[in-house]
């Protein structure tokens, strides 16, 4: 029996922001897999393989995660938004399909069918195949592609951002997962969600890190840092770093409380929790006492003009 191929890391970085969006909301909307399963007419198995990056994505089941999660699709596959919204047509409207939670097009036609096609194998779709259903999807994208009329212009008006061959989506960090029973800062926002970058300039940059699909995306918050992140600032993070690696800036947990601060070994118990504002105080804290959740690797630097 062959291996079965590893997903690209934009495939399994998808999967990866599916799961954590999945399991920061399960416990507050009651949702379990077996639910998952339920809904999206799987098997438990089938959604295991989903989230853990053994199957990619495709977007009847993205369609029903979005729903159960109450999340747009955008938040963990921007190449699925950009599919769905091409099935739902050109131009959407705010109206909403009851069983998948995406906007649907009251334009008839073509594109009107495309949506029609979506909503049936949500409601309909136990009795085919997952191979099937896919097939009828990849149809439906074909049969847009060819569509032509004489005096309407289609256009693409998702607010996706489109994956191109070699390109990496980094999701956005789940804070509120990381901090388990802990505190979110008060004043935390999540500025920035997903973004889309050419993994090529990426290496460019000199950053190492564990894998693409570790990568995240952090708001900075607060003025501890500034100098070296300032509020606001877009911050990417590596996910797969959970142990203090070396001299640097990491997000951590200290006493109930999220930081990012950078850190030092003091000696073999302690470290040196250091605050690169000079305005706030460093301290010297046990190595037992801090949880690593992922070392920083890189700053947008953001200026008002």
């Amino acid at each position: 029996m062959t291996k079965k191929k590893e997903l690209s890391p934009e495939l399994r970085a998808e999967c990866e922001a599916a799961k954590a969006l999945f399991i920061s909301k399960k416990n507050s909307l009651g949702l379990t897999q077996a639910k998952l399963a339920e809904s999206a007419e799987i098997s438990p198995a089938a959604v295991a393989m989903y989230l853990n990056g053994t199957n990619p994505l495709n977007a009847k089941f993205a369609a029903v995660l979005a729903r159960l999660i109450e999340e747009p699709v955008e938040r963990f596959s921007p190449r699925l938004a950009k599919e769905i919204s091409q099935m739902a047509g050109p131009i959407a409207v705010e109206s909403k399909s009851e069983s998948t939670g995406l906007a649907v097009s009251e334009q008839g036609g073509t594109y009107g069918a495309a949506a029609k096609v979506m909503e049936m194998l949500s409601k309909h779709g136990k009795n085919l195949t997952e191979q099937a259903q896919q097939r009828l999807l990849d149809a439906v994208s074909e049969t847009l592609t060819e569509v032509k009329s004489g005096n309407v212009i289609p256009g693409n008006f998702s607010r996706a951002a489109r994956m191109q061959d070699g390109d990496i989506l980094i999701p956005q960090y789940d804070v509120r997962a990381s901090m388990g029973h802990g505190q979110v800062p008060a004043d935390y926002v999540e500025f920035v969600r997903n973004v889309v970058v050419n993994g090529l300039q990426l290496e460019k940059l000199g950053l190492e890190y564990t894998s693409p699909a570790n990568l995240s995306i952090i708001t900075g918050w607060g003025q501890s840092m500034a100098g070296t992140i300032d509020d606001k600032d877009p911050v990417i993070v590596d996910r797969g770093i959970t142990e203090f690696n070396g001299d640097g800036v990491y997000v951590l947990t200290w006493d109930g409380m999220l930081y990012i601060k950078r850190l030092q070994k003091a000696d073999a118990d302690h470290f040196d929790m250091i605050s690169d504002n000079e305005k706030h105080k460093d301290r010297v804290v046990g190595v037992d006492d801090v949880t690593i959740h992922a070392r920083v690797l890189y700053v947008w630097k953001g200026q008002k003009l």
